[in-house]
């Protein structure tokens, strides 16, 4: 944010400059449309710059129309605010109803419609939307670190997790807050703010987008969110808790890995064929207890399916 508003005053001390020098009329709205339009991103940023300079050169011919037709009277902007303002919003150029308002009350100030008077008002918008468009173009914080640093922190806390629900699976009578759950939605959440930013700073395409890594990663959090109520149905420890249990551990170590690399996907594979040549429950208790491990390995297997589908190779963003 305190780079933002160094842009935007550097922005509009340029742009009412660069108009007094040109010799515009009202330079000081040079000024005020260079602070509408510094932006948080790059691509927001020259997006943001069309459509306002597109909205104002509609609504000032259609404005200068009406006063032509009209007369200067304050009914005739009350009917520029009531024709312009519902185009603009159906032709999602809403965003410029701001800066086309201030070039219209500009010529209705000047009480006339002629070449120079409009001239001005387009000038004054190149002047004051194309110097906040530089400063957009010319310098972004970078947050490349930063997103690393949450996608470690977001791997640290899955894993953490699968280790709290192996110990789970060994031991019936541990009692686990699940914080780390919470931190790790946060983590994923912030991860994924800041990897849109980066996308948005990015005027060409990449290979690698850091906002499938935490989309993948919430879609994740979902999953492990109906494994933690499987493992509250494991009230009695069985072989196969124990043999469940070391199948997590795996994965809190592979949950660190580059790339998808498969290893607990075979050993869940493994598992499920040791299952099946165990002899059948006893009694209810292991009966329950073996079906909530079993739909366990089941959501286990989906929650493989996502990072196998849609994991990227690790890769520190720029």
């Amino acid at each position: 944010m305190g780079i933002r508003v160094i842009k935007t005053a550097a922005a509009a001390l340029i742009a009412i400059y660069l108009a007094q020098w040109i010799g515009l009329q009202t330079p000081l709205s040079a000024g005020l449309l260079a602070i509408l339009g510094v932006e948080v991103t790059r691509k927001k940023g020259l997006q943001m710059s069309l459509i306002r300079f597109a909205a104002s050169v509609f609504g000032l011919l259609l404005a200068s129309l009406i006063f032509q037709l009209l007369g200067f009277h304050i009914y005739a902007l009350s009917l520029y605010i009531l024709v312009v303002f519902p185009i603009l919003g159906r032709t999602n150029l809403k965003d410029g109803i701001v800066t086309c308002s201030v070039m219209v009350f500009h010529v209705f100030t000047a009480g006339e419609v002629s070449g120079p008077v409009v001239w001005n008002e387009v000038l004054l918008l190149l002047v004051g939307l194309g110097t906040a468009t530089i400063f957009n173009l010319s310098y972004m914080p970078k947050e490349d670190m930063k997103l690393n640093a949450i996608r470690d922190e977001t791997e640290d806390l899955f894993s953490a997790i699968f280790l709290h629900v192996a110990r789970s699976l060994r031991d019936t009578d541990y009692i686990w807050g699940g914080q780390e759950v919470l931190d790790a939605a946060g983590a994923v959440e912030q991860g994924l703010s800041v990897a849109k930013r980066i996308e948005e700073n990015r005027l060409l395409k990449s290979d690698h987008s850091p906002v499938m890594y935490f989309l993948m990663r919430r879609q994740q959090l979902e999953c492990i969110d109906r494994m933690l109520g499987l493992v509250a149905q494991v009230y009695r420890v069985l072989p196969h808790s124990e043999l469940t249990a070391e199948l997590f551990e795996e994965l809190s170590i592979d949950v660190r890995a580059e790339s998808y690399t498969g290893n607990v996907e075979a050993s869940l594979s493994g598992l499920e064929r040791q299952f099946k040549a165990m002899a059948l429950p006893v009694n209810r208790e292991e009966f329950e207890v073996r079906s909530a491990l079993l739909q366990l390995c089941l959501e286990l297997r989906y929650y493989l399916s996502i990072a196998k589908q849609k994991q990227p190779k690790k890769t520190v963003y720029r």
